[in-house]
């Protein structure tokens, strides 16, 4: 490629990215230049100012569908500025949550910084992309920054072991997703997923069409565990429960929406429009697949949430419960809500998750324990936060005047409006449902009518106390007005 080609290129297209770098860089050379005395949480209002900065040029950027750059690998469309939206909201809320974190917990404070925004950088990546390599690089960026950050406690046993288990099942699930690839780049030729896409409208031969469904089947199994979807589920307790309190929410909630984007470009650019011989799309086909997925998904992630007196590990199952319910709207892609159930579940589950995190890490912080037990008695301590806690606990249960109950009756919907309605799954739904309200109200009852041992309220950085503020806002006032975007 020479440079009249290289500069042709509407570069303009990846502003965002480029602040989140030059952040990463910054960060990275000031670290290296400053003194050791220096205070290097100063540090961290650096990466903040690029997350917002890449937000705000993000909102200006007007969407093309035909304007991408780099042979079309990087593209900006509706959909990558929609997700992107997501991931620069939920990055910026999580990313106050760092500075709650303890330094004798959290030492290296810049190369923490410097890794949450690699791994946002990835995420983003992943959402413009249009290409199988793009998407692999985005995913292996994200990926990597992830499993360092899950042990960034070095000193705490069970951070080294969420680290090891997270490399471990993570090294092969992204085995198995690039083995699916290979499989695709074999029938096609072509990494380009436009090309991709037209190449298997007309695909006739039956070895072919074997070869095509057996790579579905692989890469949504690598991908399943990107979003922790049952039975590729297991890493998640012990890495949320080891991970630094800030990581787990991130991992929960940035890394979560990145695993359903790829899931999202891949699937409804390729196999919704693969036909099989009768002319019936691949994707319409292998549906009863992903609804058997979306059902063990929920009844996994809430039955053995009410097991667990930790409250970490209940919110790693309840995630898992939550992955369950977007997987409903993914098992129905005729209906013309997908996308809008999608994207609202991610967008309101940010809020509630993230809230529930915040409050969860000051309670840590203050008992030293993550039990329920750690919650008792905290009306009496802290009453507004524990009234704030209760808000975060009856959205994520789907209560109705919050988001998680709006965004809980769109899944719904898209379940009953599909070209085959759903009705079984909805059930299934309904019913996890009922049995989450029992592990997320034994937090409530210890919150509210149980005597704690400790008397002092909670005390939190300015940071958190913004970050709870802005998801109680989020989740009341979507859970009222829905679709106001």
């Amino acid at each position: 490629m020479d440079a009249q080609t290289l500069l042709s290129y509407n570069w303009l297209l990846m502003t965002p990215e480029w602040i989140i770098l030059g952040g990463v860089i910054l960060i990275s050379v000031l670290d290296l230049l400053l003194p050791k005395k220096f205070n290097k949480d100063w540090l961290g209002y650096i990466g903040l100012a690029s997350i917002v900065g890449a937000g705000s040029v993000l909102l200006f950027l007007n969407p093309d569908d035909a304007n991408g750059i780099l042979g079309e690998s990087f593209v900006l469309d509706g959909f990558a500025k929609l997700f992107k939206t997501l991931l620069l909201a939920g990055a910026a809320l999580i990313y106050l949550l760092s500075f709650q974190e303890k330094k004798s917990e959290v030492t290296h404070r810049s190369e923490f910084f410097t890794l949450w925004l690699t791994a946002l950088l990835g995420a983003m990546f992943m959402s413009s992309s249009r290409d199988l390599i793009t998407l692999f690089v985005g995913l292996e960026l994200l990926s990597i920054s992830s499993y360092i950050l899950a042990g960034f406690k070095k000193n705490n046993s069970k951070s080294n072991e969420a680290a090891l288990k997270y490399v471990v099942n993570g090294g092969a699930a992204t085995a198995i997703t690039l083995f699916g690839m290979s499989y695709l780049y074999g029938i096609t030729g072509t990494v380009s997923l436009t090309e991709m896409s037209a190449a298997l409208q007309s695909l006739e031969n039956t070895n072919h069409l074997f070869i095509l469904g057996l790579s579905f089947f692989i890469i949504f199994t690598g991908l399943s565990f990107k979003i922790a979807a049952a039975p590729y589920h297991m890493w998640v307790p012990d890495v949320y429960e080891g991970a630094p309190t800030s990581v787990t929410a991130f991992l929960s909630v940035v890394s979560k929406t990145a695993g359903f984007i790829l899931i999202i470009r891949l699937f409804y650019t390729i196999f919704i429009n693969a036909s099989i011989l009768d002319g019936e799309p691949l994707f319409i086909e292998l549906q009863p697949y992903i609804a058997v997925l979306a059902a063990i998904t929920m009844i996994a992630g809430n039955v053995i949430a009410l097991k667990q007196r930790n409250v970490k590990r209940m919110l790693a199952y309840s995630s898992i419960g939550h992955a369950g319910y977007v997987l409903v709207a993914f098992a129905s892609p005729g209906s013309p809500l997908v996308f809008d159930a999608i994207w609202f579940y991610l967008f309101a589950y940010l809020f509630m998750n993230a809230g529930a995190f915040a409050i969860l890490m000051l309670t840590e912080q203050q008992t030293g324990s993550g039990d329920m037990a750690s919650f008792a008695g905290m009306y009496r301590r802290s009453p507004v936060l524990a009234v704030l806690m209760g808000i975060f606990l009856l959205s994520l249960a789907g209560i109705p005047g919050t988001a998680g109950f709006m965004a809980k009756l769109t899944i719904l919907l898209s379940a009953f409006t599909g070209e085959t309605p759903m009705i079984f799954l909805a059930a299934i739904m309904l019913g996890t449902t009922i049995i989450s309200y029992v592990y997320y109200f034994q937090v409530f009852t210890q919150i509210f009518f149980r005597q704690g041992k400790e008397e002092k309220p909670l005390r939190f950085h300015p940071a958190a106390g913004a970050v709870i503020i802005i998801c109680t806002a989020g989740t009341v006032f979507f859970g009222i007005f829905p679709h106001i975007f």
